[in-house]
């Protein structure tokens, strides 16, 4: 009896020997997930339209994109009876695992948690910071494709021992389908306030207030390309995280993990959505060969198939390169939202990378860890915005404010400085401020 033949799997190769390498890389990598003018111009007229008509036009459009059949925003509007209902709702193994996470996770972030400082100068004068929290924070948990209970921990969480007083959650539900996990995250998380909000819409809720959604000062969470252009649109309004694009990871493995494991990590980034990016780079040939042949064995075992087929072939790729030191480069020039370094001396390689959203260590640390339960947050920078920016935590729900408080003796001495340089810049009114606190000194009288 002969054995059915593997179907072939579309992803692309690359070798960083290649002529074209660095054009075929760029492509690969380009993604503006709100460039789109018609995008743009929808998303201003939906936070025109909650600017203008508060609740009624949260009402309209989730009948419209929700599909559903609502006359007030009681019906959009869930309670704290409802989140613990659905909390202790679930089966004994799943509440577990989600108080499990939930405590790693807050572990983890309270180490993260700044403390004001100051220190006193010789001549008396204090100099330093006060940390102080958000009063309020928006988290937008997506919904459709794939429900998150894991994103309400990681947004909520962190604000909590941030100190945020009070924290409103959106999530969409279409057709009107609740997911009970998500409503558990939510009472595990001690959320105040969920709406069964979605899109443009809940971001515009959550930025200007409507008559039953409070405004908050900042809003995390990623969503899709509606969410993302609303976060841009409302910044400066309130605080956002980021603008999030696609899940991607990016693999680099020293030829020696077993080749299935790694189609399973690509994999695990790839059935988030059609767009999501999965890359492995490897100086074994052979070792791509391999994760090439696994691909092609497992994909068809998997539930989200399509979506991670077409993940595979838009954006995926399997790159050759020369050695460890080429490998790190493109690690640095690619600065994924996470990577995992798949080989038997990751702490050798660390020091050399520069640009990472979440790094993997080892053969063991599968992302799917760091996704639900190692503790770190998996709300991180994509599209190489790693160069720059950072994962979610407890810093992003919190404020910095300067404290300069001087004595008698350090205002004399500093209003001399700042007198010199006042002047120097035309600022007169400045330089006379500072001079009336200089003691017994000319003060310049005009």
């Amino acid at each position: 009896m002969s054995e059915t033949p593997v179907e072939s799997v579309d992803i692309a190769r690359l070798s960083t020997e290649d002529a074209d390498f660095e054009a075929r890389l760029d492509a690969l990598l380009a993604w503006e997930g709100v460039s789109d003018a018609e995008v743009q111009e929808r998303v201003a007229e939906i936070i025109a339209a909650v600017r203008e008509r508060g609740d009624a036009a949260l009402i309209e459009y989730t009948q419209r994109f929700d599909r559903l059949a609502v006359a007030s925003m009681s019906e959009l509007t869930l309670g704290a009876a409802r989140l613990e209902q659905a909390f202790n709702g679930l089966p004994d193994a799943q509440r577990d695992a989600l108080a499990q996470a939930a405590e790693r996770i807050r572990i983890y972030h309270e180490r993260q948690k700044p403390t004001s400082w100051s220190y006193v100068e010789a001549d008396g004068s204090v100099l330093g910071q006060q940390v102080t929290p958000l009063d309020r924070a928006g988290i937008y948990v997506p919904g459709g494709k794939a429900a998150y209970p894991s994103s309400v921990l990681m947004n909520a969480i962190p604000a909590h021992v941030a100190g945020v007083r009070e924290i409103v959650m959106v999530v969409p539900t279409p057709d009107g389908v609740l997911n009970e996990l998500v409503l558990a995250a939510a009472h595990l998380a001690g959320v105040d306030h969920v709406f069964t909000l979605g899109g443009a819409q809940a971001v515009a809720a959550m930025a200007y207030g409507t008559e039953s959604v409070p405004r908050v000062d900042k809003i995390v969470g990623p969503g899709n390309i509606y969410v993302a252009t609303a976060k841009r649109a409302v910044f400066g309004q309130v605080g956002i995280d980021m603008i999030a694009g696609p899940s991607e990871i990016l693999v680099v493995s020293d030829g020696a993990t077993d080749p299935e494991w790694l189609a399973m990590d690509l994999f695990s980034q790839a059935e988030h959505d059609e767009d999501a990016q999965a890359l492995l780079v490897s100086w074994d040939e052979r070792h791509l060969a391999e994760v090439e042949a696994a691909i092609a064995r497992l994909l068809p075992t998997l539930e989200r198939e399509g979506i991670v087929r077409q993940s595979l072939a838009r954006r995926g790729a399997l790159i050759h390169c020369r050695d460890r030191g080429e490998a790190v480069r493109l690690i640095n020039r690619i600065a994924p939202e996470h990577l995992e370094l798949s080989m038997a001396d990751p702490d050798a390689l660390l020091p050399e990378v520069r640009h990472a959203g979440a790094i993997f260590m080892g053969r063991y640390t599968a992302e799917a860890l760091g996704d639900y339960c190692a503790g770190p947050n998996h709300v991180l920078p994509t599209s190489g915005t790693a160069r720059f920016s950072s994962p979610l935590g407890v810093y992003d729900f919190q404020k910095r404010s300067s404290i300069i408080h001087c004595s008698e003796a350090g205002a004399s001495s500093l209003g001399k400085v700042a007198s010199v340089l006042a002047r120097g810049e035309s600022l007169t009114a400045h330089a006379r401020s500072a001079e009336y606190r200089i003691k017994d000194e000319y003060r310049t009288k005009e």
